[in-house]
């Protein structure tokens, strides 16, 4: 996988670039994770278990360069069970020592936006769940993941383009969809890179205290944006590719994970919004305003074929 990372002075902002080759070839895998509730009228709210007020302040207190992942584990387990999952589940991953900074138990938390993002990203598009666009999966929770989601390869995502009318997603925009090999990334891209900041936002929520740089301040902007491109996505596929979205609305695989990445973002933007000066910009909260407007929730409810909630309760559906 190419890597690009850029620091501007006020936001860190994160590019992971992913492509064809990037992955081995294998089969499906078959099952699916209960992820959300099929054929059921029943409310369902997206909630996971964190903890971050858990006291941690002996793992600081014994942090050095050479125990970073027994310190990381730990930590985790601690305040978000989802990270020491992956962290064990990706523990032999040689990438690790590329995303971790290790000078000081400050700088370690704060590099776990990039850690835990780009290591849910080498576990969903491990060969063994993921063929470049025809099948993906996603690392959900600690209990929770998607496999064996079909893609049906799709448009780029640089279509997304003309219904983006304003310039708070433009740092992201610039990368995603105006760079002429992302740009051409279809709805693999759109998916891998929202899990991705899924995980990058609640690594570092839950360790903020510690969280001292700029090297998580675009956490929540990551997912914001993220699920813009998947509901402006949906839009675009409805409106001008009927066929591709014939395919993927009647795969159910796609319709749960685009119904649980939904509530999902709600749910963290809201335990996160309480650090939003260093956890993300003010953009963030816009955007998500405008992933509210009424023709973002009916593409969302038409492709999902559930309702959900648009007031204190964003993570649930009614």
């Amino acid at each position: 996988m190419n890597r690009k990372y850029c620091l501007p002075v006020v936001t860190a902002c994160l590019v992971l670039s992913l492509g064809p080759g990037s992955v081995a070839m294998a089969a499906p895998v078959p099952s699916i994770a209960d992820v959300v509730p099929a054929q059921t009228a029943a409310p369902f709210c997206y909630e996971e278990p964190s903890q971050p007020t858990a006291d941690i302040s002996d793992l600081k207190a014994r942090f050095s360069s050479r125990n970073w992942m027994q310190t990381l584990q730990a930590m985790y387990q601690r305040r978000w069970p989802s990270g020491q999952q992956l962290a064990i589940a990706q523990a032999k991953d040689p990438y690790w020592n590329q995303f971790v900074e290790t000078s000081s138990f400050e700088a370690f938390a704060e590099s776990m936006m990039v850690a835990i993002h780009e290591e849910t990203h080498m576990w969903d598009l491990d060969g063994s769940r993921t063929e470049w666009d025809k099948y993906t999966a996603s690392w959900i929770n600690a209990t929770q993941k998607i496999t064996g989601i079909p893609l049906h390869g799709g448009f780029p995502r640089k279509e997304i383009l003309p219904l983006i009318k304003d310039r708070l997603s433009q740092d992201m925009d610039n990368i995603y969809l105006r760079d002429r090999q992302q740009g051409d990334y279809r709805l693999q891209g759109v998916l891998a890179e929202l899990n991705a900041g899924l995980m990058g936002l609640p690594a570092v929520t839950v360790v903020q205290e510690y969280i001292k740089g700029i090297g998580a301040s675009n956490s929540r902007d990551i997912a914001a944006t993220n699920l813009r491109y998947l509901l402006l996505y949906l839009r675009v596929a409805k409106d001008r590719h009927p066929d591709y979205w014939a395919k993927i609305k009647n795969e159910p695989r796609v319709r749960e994970l685009v119904l649980i990445q939904f509530l999902r973002t709600a749910y963290w933007l809201e335990k996160s919004a309480p650090y939003s000066g260093k956890l993300g910009s003010p953009n963030a909260d816009k955007i998500t305003e405008k992933n509210y407007a009424p023709e973002n929730i009916a593409i969302l409810e038409e492709f999902t074929g559930r309702k959900v909630r648009v007031d204190a309760q964003k993570n649930c559906t009614t």
